[in-house]
């Protein structure tokens, strides 16, 4: 897969693929499309292009994806400001943990590739399966949730196609990379949780109490709402992120077979 995984040279190549990840990076972020209904919150995948980018050509084009997602990240707190936008005014909050996807993504991708392959494959199908399961029960709730009239029938057919989509990436995955693709998977993982822990863990540094009273909440109880926040949020964000980026680097490494 020529190219799929990261050179260490820098040229014109990796300049056009930072301008064209860090364009669709930033119109996930300032649209709609950037969130997508997993379960009963919204997922983000506006960090998705960051780790691509680190993966398929290394840390330092993670690192400028994920700069220009934190820039953009800067511009919409200041542009559309809500109530809780001050916090991203900070750029230790907007922008280092977008950075640091990148440089997470691409080391958590080189240190698993060493790893063997049935431990690979073994926690491969763990993933994969803890995946499933979670989609599947989110899909089953959701059906009462519709039955319920809380929910549209969008929501409810998205949610049974997401398990679907699971399946049959999973199932490409493993017959495509076979325990090569626990590598793309576990730096996707860690790539999201350090946008959402690096975020967050930033966010309660620095305005945890003021943060959580403009969300309502008990300023007393910071640390637990944050988490909370994180939990809710990270779990599906972490799901779609890997089957995203798993139909990705396919996609990459069937046309890169193809040349």
């Amino acid at each position: 897969m020529s190219n799929v995984y990261a050179k260490s040279s820098f040229n014109v190549r990796k300049m056009a693929i930072i301008g064209v990840l860090g364009a669709i990076s930033a119109v996930l972020g300032m649209t709609p499309i950037g969130f997508i209904p997993v379960g009963p919150t919204n997922a983000t995948i506006m960090h998705i292009p960051v780790i691509i980018g680190a993966i398929v050509e290394g840390p330092i084009v993670g690192m400028l994806v994920g700069l220009i997602f934190g820039i953009f990240s800067l511009i919409r707190a200041i542009t559309t400001p809500t109530i809780i936008s001050p916090v991203f005014y900070n750029p230790l909050v907007s922008i280092l943990p977008r950075v640091l996807i990148g440089l997470v993504s691409y080391y958590t991708f080189v240190a698993v590739r060493k790893m063997n392959k049935r431990a690979s494959m073994i926690i491969l199908v763990s993933i994969w399966t803890a995946i499933l399961a979670y989609l599947t029960f989110s899909f089953v709730k959701n059906i009462g949730v519709y039955s319920s009239g809380d929910i549209g029938l969008g929501n409810l057919v998205f949610s049974g196609a997401l398990v679907f989509i699971t399946i049959f990436i999973g199932w490409l995955s493993y017959k495509k990379l076979n325990h090569n693709a626990l590598d793309v998977m576990i730096g996707t993982i860690l790539g999201t949780l350090t946008n959402t822990v690096g975020v967050l863990g930033m966010i309660y540094l620095f305005y945890g109490r003021w943060y959580v009273e403009m969300m309502g909440g008990d300023p007393e109880l910071a640390g637990k709402i944050i988490l909370g926040v994180g939990i809710a949020n990270g779990i599906p964000e972490v799901i779609i992120a890997v089957v995203i980026v798993t139909s990705v680097i396919l996609g990459m490494r069937k046309q890169s077979k193809q040349k």
